[in-house]
């Protein structure tokens, strides 16, 4: 049925873009105003969220998940409340780089501003920048002692611009 819906909005807002000639302005915005907002409320029915994790092996890695949008309104899709125990800003000047280490706590990285490069033993690496966000969980297992060549990530901030982030720590 919703397919249907967004296939409808599409062909309305190509008629009328090719009949802007014959339309107003006003009335041809609002047609495919109204297709864009339909096809984004289908479309949107997650987040993806990346979370960087501690694998059985004991070796960090990603993967991709979503989070249900299952409440709010069509105009304000909603998850469900994720507990939280506090939050941290962290401002960093351009250049800092750690070595490898694990998260002591899960948490969640927002990059505010600036750009960072988080790297895994395996050579992979991701580069989060302004608005993108990962779930950190990579921590070391219980009963472990850190070993570094297998456990943990390494950071740098990439590029001229200073890296502010916000961590918000998962309730214990």
């Amino acid at each position: 049925m919703r397919y249907r819906q967004v296939t409808r909005y599409i062909t309305i807002a190509a008629a009328a873009n090719s009949a802007a000639c014959r339309q107003p302005a006003r009335v041809l915005r609002a047609v495919q105003a109204a297709a864009l907002t339909n096809i984004f409320l289908i479309a949107m029915t997650t987040f993806r969220n990346i979370v960087l994790f501690t694998d059985t092996d004991g070796f960090a890695r990603f993967r991709e998940e979503d989070i249900p949008l299952s409440g709010g309104t069509p105009k304000a899709l909603l998850s469900d409340l994720i507990p939280s125990d506090g939050f941290q800003v962290r401002h960093s000047p351009p250049g800092v780089s750690s070595d490898f280490h694990c998260t002591t706590t899960a948490q969640w990285l927002v990059v505010l501003s600036g750009a960072m490069e988080i790297g895994l033993r395996d050579g992979t690496s991701r580069i989060f920048r302004a608005g993108e966000h990962f779930f950190s969980n990579d921590v070391l297992p219980e009963g472990a002692t850190f070993d570094a060549n297998v456990h943990g990530h390494c950071s740098r901030i990439v590029g001229d611009e200073p890296l502010t982030t916000l961590f918000v720590r998962t309730a214990a």
